[in-house]
């Protein structure tokens, strides 16, 4: 079955997302433990995705999510509004002067170069967006009146609180009622359900979630903590000889969950922090498809990598409707948003388009 996306010109946004976006602290070409300063950027997965979207595609998104109303977050805001995202969705707290009742989430992320992988350490507990609650957002007003022809959400957000994953099932409920299309990237990370009940409530809350879910995105790793689907002798470094138990893996993900029209992963090989394989694959309508694949792809910062397919995907979806130019679009803007700092993309649509038709790296002038 294909996706049925709703027209352009019935809806307000293209796309929204939910997700916690926090202030990311950058320390450069040095480390975190020896910085003196730090450059600031904002970045959060799902967010990303919706930032990726309206500035390197020129699509209206907006983005949903819960800041402290402080110095701290009004400077997050900026930060989002100058990658063109709405914020008319952002709920503000109440700033009780330390943090008491919520904080803005940091995360400090350092690159990483050649045999030094890349390091992030966040410090997000607390966070505004982690105490959002069921009722909180009026969905039926985002999704009934304004419309919005897709939906973005992910595991990361899910991860968050008690209370995450039930506004989650609250938006992709309230997202299928009204036709929209949900897209939900499972993005397992170990240390945010590690205090909660690990990897076995990581498949109860991701399960249930993915009833509702029309585009799952996911990496081996994700697929097998997220839902549970295992496929004997799987590498997190995938190989050509691989992909054929991936697509397994796929077909039984798309046998358990029916109401999956879609699903998408990277294919990443780590060869050290600055050198990766990069490819993609799509499965759609009953057919796998691959992005074109790059065996030695030059990364200057990974961070965000995946979260700039899944917009480029999505934006192929939307546009075209074609399921292999969608994880060309994926995997293109994938590769150009690591070849910049920071957790978004930098990459223009016409860049995309140009690396997607075999275009060389020679200077433009």
């Amino acid at each position: 079955m294909s996706l049925s996306i709703k027209s352009a010109d019935s809806c307000v946004f293209s796309a929204i997302s939910l997700g916690e976006i926090m202030l990311r602290l950058d320390p450069g070409d040095t480390r975190i433990r020896t910085a003196r300063a730090f450059r600031a950027w904002e970045g959060g997965g799902e967010y990303n995705v919706a930032r990726g979207l309206r500035k390197c595609f020129g699509l209206k998104t907006a983005v949903v999510t819960a800041l402290v109303d402080n110095e701290v977050g009004r400077l997050i805001e900026d930060l989002i509004l100058q990658g063109g995202v709405a914020t008319d969705f952002i709920k503000w707290a109440a700033d009780d002067g330390i943090g008491r009742s919520a904080r803005n989430g940091l995360n400090f992320t350092e690159r990483g170069f050649g045999v030094r992988g890349a390091v992030g350490v966040s410090d997000r507990g607390n966070s505004a967006a982690s105490k959002l609650k069921p009722a909180d957002i009026d969905w039926e007003h985002l999704f009934g009146q304004l419309g919005a022809r897709w939906f973005h959400t992910g595991g990361i957000y899910a991860a968050l609180s008690d209370t995450t994953p039930e506004v989650v099932l609250e938006a992709v409920r309230a997202a299928k009622k009204h036709g929209t299309i949900v897209s939900y990237d499972l993005n397992y990370r170990p240390s945010l359900w590690k205090s909660i009940g690990g990897q076995q409530r990581a498949r109860e809350v991701n399960r249930e979630i993915a009833k509702y879910v029309d585009v799952m995105i996911g990496n081996e790793e994700d697929f097998t903590a997220c839902l549970g689907l295992e496929v004997e002798g799987l590498d997190e470094n995938i190989s050509n000889i691989e992909i054929d138990k991936f697509k397994a893996m796929i077909e039984r993900a798309v046998r358990e969950f029916p109401n999956f029209k879609a699903t998408a992963t990277t294919l990443r090989t780590v060869k050290s922090a600055t050198v990766n394989s990069w490819g993609a694959i799509c499965w759609h309508a009953g057919q796998f498809h691959e992005a074109i694949y790059r065996p030695d792809l030059e990364i200057y910062d990974r961070v965000g990598g995946g979260d700039s397919f899944a917009s480029g995907l999505i934006y192929g979806f939307l546009t075209t409707g074609d399921a292999a130019k969608a994880v060309n679009y994926g995997a293109a803007h994938g590769a150009l948003a690591m070849t910049t700092p920071g957790d978004t993309s930098m990459a223009t649509l016409k860049e995309v388009e140009k690396l997607m038709a075999g275009g060389s790296a020679r200077v433009v002038r």
